[in-house]
């Protein structure tokens, strides 16, 4: 084989193996990916049917109801247009509370109750997750428009 052919060889070869070293990585980073929906995006067909994905919104008022004999617990989670019930088993973070921001990560059924794998709570009374904020404020400028 002539010099030049062995250097096209290498080449190709070494260009090959990156490029399959790039398609096994972005595999693996599309696997692992979990993006957040309120539930109006929810309801609205935004959100993967049978992949896991983080739900966002406030607490609703008056909504937990704790297993007295299990850690089951049960919550709705809304940003004030749309309610999606949530079922965790687990320990709640130490903030978690009604009329708090929460996200919860985990998967819907076909009855659109969502079981949750994980529940995270805000940190301090004045912060809100963004895209927690931002749901609430698309959802009420939707609801305002409804009612025009």
């Amino acid at each position: 084989m002539k010099r030049r052919h062995k250097k096209f060889a290498i080449i190709l070869t070494a260009v090959i193996g990156v490029s399959v070293a790039a398609l096994l990585i972005m595999d693996a980073f599309q696997d692992n990916m979990v993006f957040f929906y309120s539930p109006s995006d929810v309801y609205a067909g935004k959100s993967p049917a049978n992949k896991t994905f983080r739900l966002g919104g406030m607490v609703e008022k008056g909504s937990i109801k704790k297993s007295t004999k299990t850690l089951l617990v049960e919550f709705i989670v809304t940003d004030n247009n749309k309610k999606i019930p949530v079922s965790y088993v687990g320990i709640l973070p130490d903030l978690f509370r009604e009329g708090q921001g929460v996200i919860t990560q985990g998967k819907l059924d076909d009855d659109y109750m969502f079981t949750a794998s994980e529940v995270l709570a805000k940190h301090d009374e004045n912060y809100m997750p963004p895209e927690v904020a931002d749901a609430m404020k698309r959802a009420k400028e939707k609801a305002a428009q409804s009612k025009m």
